[in-house]
């Protein structure tokens, strides 16, 4: 029988892209769990018989129900990951399967690294961020800073385009749960606090022209200082194509700020009605930007920038494609060190890459001399 995988949110609004991936580009079969059993039989009955369809409530899930399912790895596609626990993960670890998750909360993934120990003596790999951040960025940096002596900038952007932008309540709950809130990121040479989705800027998207973009809290904002150790500044912001919706949301984070609101979260139905509203205008292009300058193997000023464009609204996919790597790389062996952490360094640039080519995704590297990196003397280097 082929592998199968289980995935927790498979009807969701990233979940369901897993599927559709695991279904249309691989062997596996796909076991798809959430607490709408309606909404899962539904989406089993679409992707047809090599799915199947389980009602799983993560709030209360045993390792004795997963394994049960039969499938090699549990996937957490569900969201938003802020706040929450690691039932699940523990759940899939003591039923010795593998684990792997969409996780963008920035806690989550800090504190996942407790549940090493229980991974490691259980022989399976559990693996937090095994989408665009951190996974797909950090891919991206390794790749395109080998062999620099040091890094001064790194800068990660990402802009959906607005046609074809996620608007699941669980998207919208994770970027509302620190808008307005202070942020903590490393800028100019050390520790500050910003305002979440403050902070805007107004950046060349490649492929994309001018978007606005404004600090994103995501686990980058810790792990790029901590793999990458630039010495200037290490932050992730994100934009809404629509101007109007990209300052409406920084408007409604001056609420927060001001203390008026603790949070915005509870309007996130509201946010989604306005968002569906304007769900026609835009484009249905989106893409992601990394940005690193410094120091080169040679001594020499560099910088080097990576984009990547989705057309015809293939862009909510991408944050399924190191997961579907991932669940590939588990499968065959090629990732194999027991042991929970997060999604870094796990996978090469090229194996994420490979995911992109039935989708219309196409990406550029470049690079070349930084006035903005101060050389390394020549009796300084080592």
């Amino acid at each position: 029988m082929p592998p199968r995988v289980l995935v927790i949110g498979g009807s969701g609004a990233f979940g369901g892209r897993l599927v559709d991936g695991l279904i249309a580009h691989s062997d596996f079969d796909v076991v798809i769990a959430g607490r709408d059993m309606r909404r899962a039989a539904a989406k089993a009955e679409q992707c047809g018989p090599r799915a199947s369809a389980l009602s799983l409530d993560t709030t209360s899930v045993t390792a004795e129900q997963l394994a049960a399912t039969g499938a090699f790895v549990a996937v957490d596609a569900a969201g938003p990951f802020q706040g929450a626990d690691y039932r699940l993960a523990r759940a899939a670890v003591a039923a010795r399967m593998h684990y792997l998750d969409l996780a963008d909360a920035r806690g989550f993934v800090a504190e996942f690294g407790r549940l090493d120990t229980v991974a490691r003596t259980a022989g399976v790999v559990a693996l937090t961020g095994a989408s665009s951040t951190p996974a797909l960025s950090h891919a991206v940096l390794d790749r395109m800073t080998a062999g620099w002596r040091h890094i001064d900038t790194i800068e990660i952007a990402i802009s959906p385009g607005n046609r074809s932008a996620p608007r699941g309540l669980s998207v919208l709950r994770a970027i509302l749960s620190y808008t307005g809130k202070p942020v903590r990121v490393f800028a100019g040479a050390g520790w500050v606090m910003r305002p979440g989705w403050g902070w805007p800027v107004r950046r060349d998207m490649p492929g994309l022209g001018q978007r606005w973009l404004s600090l994103c809290e995501t686990p980058d904002l810790d792990l790029v200082p901590a793999r990458f150790a630039p010495q200037q500044t290490a932050v992730f912001r994100a934009g809404l194509e629509l101007s109007a919706l990209h300052f409406g949301l920084s408007l409604a984070g001056f609420a927060v700020r001001a203390r008026l609101l603790p949070s915005l979260v509870p309007f996130a139905g509201l946010f989604r009605w306005v968002g569906d509203r304007l769900g026609g205008m835009g484009s249905d292009r989106g893409g992601m930007l990394v940005e690193a300058a410094g120091i080169d193997a040679s001594g020499e000023p560099v910088r080097a920038t990576w984009s990547l464009v989705a057309e015809a609204g293939d862009g909510p996919v991408i944050p399924t494609l190191p997961a579907l790597a991932a669940v590939r790389a588990l499968a065959d062996g090629s990732l194999a060190r027991p042991g929970a952490r997060p999604c870094v360094g796990e996978l090469g640039l090229d194996a994420i890459a490979q995911e992109f080519a039935p989708y219309r995704i196409t990406m550029q590297l470049s690079v070349g001399p930084s006035d903005d990196a101060v050389a390394i003397p020549a009796t300084a280097r080592c």
